[in-house]
């Protein structure tokens, strides 16, 4: 068994989180899970988590000194090749930590843009991944010259770490307005396809990452879109003709979103999210089963402001209804109502009772309601599609009648 996970996995890593004013202990650990799955997904191997309860995070160290001791420790006795923070690191935390842990140290936004770096695939992803590092490593650049440090105290050799470090400046500068550019070409380009696509109405998958887009896409446009249990499994945006019944339109399956998600880097794939801003029907996924789906809709909600502030059609699909559990109350049981003693249905009569026919229920894995979803996404699409083209409306609608006659 230990042959196999060695094989698996790159590097055993130790995870590093905080319990703040802002961030209460159940949050913090939810977060620090989600970082271990990150961190599975980037093919390494989390051994331990490490929580401290503290005001605010230490502008030198993250953590507290004796904290750091204790994961030192802990990483010098078991081996230890990496490093994971919760939140991103100033460049001074990142010197600071390397320093005194002598491994490997990421933070999530690292972590995150790995992980896109594996997962893009087409030229578009790659340029935007590339973007978002360069962008991520400028101003953390004095990090990678330390070992010109023991030069200092030698003369005539202390100009040489500066003047390395304000090369590398120079040339991630301009890596970085080479990048814009070549986005911008590409761009133009996918602008161009869309206008070559005509007005056939635009329909986009959204969502937290791991909720399901890419299965109910598959499901709906019958393709063989790339699907995995891992986050941000899709990177690339895939757009299919679908049709249901005799009306067709457009689907995209776009990259999910995440919690804590760098504000550079929704700006370094703004021509992914175009497909967005550019849909006409938004299909906001949700992972019901999840025990915080509440807040990663929220999550989803904010960053579709960031990407566009005018307001869309939105149908909100909760999938995953086949693995949503809940522990019923006992009767004798007088404590408040939590939300594992929730039962789907209670759930339905909560603030989504006032969705009318904006809210659905499906498992896109077993197939369950998904005839009615086409019904739902057929009445929005028809709605639009008439909007659009009132006068073709009106010969579908009389082809139809005469089809019944």
């Amino acid at each position: 068994m230990e042959n196999k996970k060695t094989e698996i996995y790159e590097e055993r890593a130790v995870l590093v989180g905080l319990i703040t004013q802002s961030q209460k202990e159940d949050k913090a650990r939810e977060y620090l899970d989600e970082l271990a799955f990150l961190a599975e997904t980037a093919g390494a191997a989390p051994e331990k988590l490490f929580l401290q309860r503290i005001d605010y995070a230490n502008p030198r160290t993250f953590v507290g000194p004796g904290k750091l001791d204790e994961i030192k420790a802990y990483v010098d006795e078991n081996d230890i090749g990496l490093v994971i923070f919760d939140d991103e690191l100033t460049p001074k935390q990142l010197r600071i930590i390397e320093g005194e842990l002598k491994v490997m140290i990421l933070d999530r936004t690292s972590l995150i843009l790995d992980i896109f770096a594996k997962r893009a695939q087409t030229a578009n992803a790659k340029t935007q991944v590339e973007l978002a590092q360069c962008q991520y490593m400028l101003p953390r650049l004095t990090r990678l010259w330390t070992h010109l440090e023991r030069q200092r105290g030698g003369i005539g050799m202390r100009g040489p770490g500066e003047t390395q470090i304000e090369t590398d400046r120079r040339i991630i500068l301009t890596k970085i307005s080479l990048l814009k550019q070549n986005l911008k070409d590409i761009d133009q380009q996918m602008t161009t396809q869309r206008k070559n696509r005509g007005k056939m109405v635009r329909v986009a998958l959204v969502g937290y990452t791991n909720v399901g887009k890419s299965t109910m896409m598959n499901l709906l446009s019958k393709s063989d879109v790339f699907a995995e249990n891992k986050l941000f499994a899709t990177l690339d945006t895939t757009v299919r003709k679908v049709i249901i019944e005799n009306l067709p339109f457009l689907l995209s399956d776009t990259v999910g979103f995440i919690r804590k998600l760098p504000h550079h880097l929704v700006q370094s794939f703004k021509s992914t999210l175009d497909e967005v801003r550019e849909a006409d029907l938004l299909i906001h996924v949700v992972d019901v089963s999840h025990p915080n789906f509440e807040e990663q809709l929220e999550v989803v909600n904010q960053t579709l402001k960031e990407i566009d502030p005018k307001e869309k059609p939105m149908i909100l699909v909760f999938n995953k209804i086949d693995a949503f559990s809940y522990t019923p109350k006992e009767e004798d049981d007088l404590s408040p109502i939590k939300r594992e003693n929730f039962s789907l249905e209670d759930l339905k009569r909560t603030w989504m009772s006032k969705m009318h026919d904006n809210c659905i229920f499906i498992s896109a894995r077993e197939k369950q309601n998904v005839d009615e979803l086409k019904e739902l996404m057929y009445e929005k699409i028809k709605a639009i599609h008439v909007e659009r083209y009132p006068y073709n409306d009106f010969l579908f609608q009389r082809y139809t009648d005469l089809e019944v006659e």
